[in-house]
């Protein structure tokens, strides 16, 4: 790829980030809005109306990026929680990593590798020139300069090693506050015990209660047995959603009250829908009683909730084995109720060992699969292999912007499109694998998108940008650390394309959440129901933390070799801090 063409996709990126951060700044002013761009408000009763027009509502504006900043890191620990809060951290520790290695690589190793004579450099004809000339391929081989290289790369090893020590700390510090600052719950002095032992005459819940009356007489207390009851979590979370539009009901019926021009019995209409609202409540709580008591051993799964008498004895029968089959009584952590994936229960040892089995070879063959757009990819970046697969596309393919745009922006475009097809899949498959909380199936997911994207973005891109039309080589190992040594600088190019449009593009479009909001409209066009739950959305997880980390993996591996790419990175990581610190508030 040549200069002008990554400034082209560089261009094209930024007014497209321009483009979301306006409309952002616009739509969230807008009160109708107010359910995308300020849920957890709503959801909180903290959002005020306010009726008026002001033409200050539909000119853009930055004030959203000055809150977010002004932000305090206890007030996000109060208000998202730990997981956030440590979130926020990986780009707080990025960007120091980058801005420290973006200083050693622009202001040292750029200079020396571009002074270089490995590669014909025309000073007069910089725009058209290979951003090659840019890496370390231009330092003559065996060249004096190379110690500076080692050097930096040392110096550079020892700052992560130190802000890692640094942040771990301080991390570190945040968990053991916030354990000793939350009230003790159950759950700390619970355990879950899945593949209970059947047995001829008796029930699970007996089994459970006399084997660790056996095994653990001092510290057992109580125990729950899973039931199957479908019917009882459905009627449950139809409670959970119509006491919430009660208490919200109530808020605005105590709201329109308290207004000034009250009329004669104009809000009757709110305290009747109050009423109705009570007493569909009233008997959603008498079903779910009548299910419970409904409740037969043969609805028992061979899973429980085992209660201790202290956190103690609770991890001493987590941590130890319970009976000599290795697939029996087998102990894990009880997680948060609202975290629980209750379907996950009645899955058997058998059928979880299989599924993850297949979990496997269907994230191998995705894999294998997603080569074929990694190659089309490359075949956009390389103008002459793009020649000879379609020779009718020359002429048009000699124009000066549209070779541009075709080797410089396409690639990641396409790439990209291809890439938001695989969290939604990565997850489907973790909550195959019979995991018993939603968390610890993000957390499987996040695992293999990573995996997906060091294979299928790092290497295969590398290999077949290269290597791969160089397949003969490989079958002389000797030679394959030579070859990737050429291929992995060669491909810088690629990458600084993909941080501006995986990266930048990404955060700017996440922030503006425009299929949120049309899908919003859509939604209000068709459904009459003013009273509907509005669900506060979670940080996608799964999907941004591969992706930093990938983008880590990028800088550490060109920091070197192609240190062009440092400003593109620590550019990403400065609007990932201000992007998801704006999220996290609001949403």
């Amino acid at each position: 790829m040549i200069l002008s063409a990554l400034l082209t996709s560089v261009g094209i990126n930024l007014g497209l980030c321009f483009l979301f951060f306006t409309l952002y700044s616009v739509l969230r002013k807008q009160p109708w809005n107010s359910a995308v761009y300020a849920p957890r408000q709503i959801d909180e009763e903290e959002e005020e109306e306010d009726g008026f027009f002001n033409f200050d509502m539909l000119l853009p504006s930055a004030g959203w990026v000055r809150r977010a900043w002004q932000v305090s890191e206890d007030e996000l620990l109060c208000r998202s929680g730990l997981d956030a809060v440590v979130f926020i951290r990986i780009f707080v520790f990025s960007s120091r990593v980058f801005a420290i290695g973006g200083a050693i690589g622009i202001f040292v190793l750029l200079p020396v590798n571009y002074l270089g004579n490995q590669l014909s450099i025309d000073f007069y004809d910089l725009p058209n020139k290979n951003l090659e000339t840019f890496s370390i391929s231009n330092v003559n081989d065996g060249s004096n300069w190379l110690w500076v290289h080692f050097s930096a790369a040392y110096i550079f090893t020892g700052v992560v090693c130190y802000l890692l020590y640094y942040e771990y700390n301080h991390i570190s510090l945040r968990r053991i506050a916030s354990f000793h600052s939350s009230p003790p719950q159950p759950r700390h002095y619970t355990i879950v015990v899945r593949g209970i032992p059947s047995s001829e005459g008796r029930s699970f819940s007996e089994a459970v209660q006399a084997f660790f009356t056996d095994n653990h007489p001092s510290t057992y207390l109580s125990h729950m047995v899973v039931h199957r009851t479908s019917k009882i979590r459905s009627l449950i979370k139809d409670a959970e959603k119509l006491y919430r539009t009660l208490a919200r009901a109530k808020s605005q019926s105590s709201q329109q009250i308290n207004k000034k021009d009250r009329l004669l019995g104009l809000f009757q209409g709110r305290d009747t829908d109050v009423s109705h609202y009570e007493q569909k409540l009233e008997d959603l709580e008498r079903n779910v009683r009548t299910e419970q008591h409904s409740l037969t051993v043969h609805q028992e799964v061979p899973a429980a909730f085992v209660s201790f008498k202290s956190r103690f004895g609770a991890a001493v029968a987590l941590h130890m084995q319970q009976g000599l089959d290795p697939t029996e009584w087998l102990t894990e952590e009880a997680p948060e109720p609202r975290d629980i994936h209750w379907s996950s229960f009645s899955s058997s040892f058998m059928k979880r060992w299989i599924s993850r089995i297949v979990v496997v070879v269907a994230c191998v063959a995705l894999t294998i699969l997603f080569l074929i757009p990694v190659v089309l990819v490359q075949g956009l970046a390389n103008l002459e292999q793009l020649e000879t697969w379609f020779p009718f596309l020359k002429g048009i393919l000699d124009l000066t912007i549209v070779s541009q745009i075709v080797t410089g922006y396409l690639p990641s475009l396409i790439l990209q499109l291809f890439l938001y097809l695989v969290p939604p899949v990565m997850l489907m498959l973790s909550s195959m694998e019979g995991y018993l909380s939603s968390s610890s199936t993000e957390k499987s997911a996040c695992t293999k998108v990573l995996w997906f994207t060091i294979w299928n973005i790092f290497f295969a891109n590398v290999l077949s940008g290269s290597a791969f039309y160089q397949v003969n080589i490989f079958l002389e190992p000797k030679n394959i650390p030579k070859i990737l040594a050429e291929a992995v600088p060669g491909q810088a190019t690629f990458f600084i394309s993909y941080v501006v449009t995986s990266g930048w593009t990404k955060l700017s479009s996440e922030i503006s959440q425009l299929t949120s909001l049309l899908w919003s409209y859509v939604t209000g066009v068709f459904s009459s129901n003013d009273d509907e739950e509005i669900e506060v959305p979670k940080l996608p997880y799964h999907s941004e933390i591969p992706r930093i980390l990938f983008f880590g993996l990028l800088g550490t591996t060109y920091f070197f070799l192609a240190p062009l790419i440092l400003p593109f990175l620590l550019i990403y990581f400065c609007i990932g801090y201000i992007t998801f610190r704006n999220q996290v508030t609001e949403l």
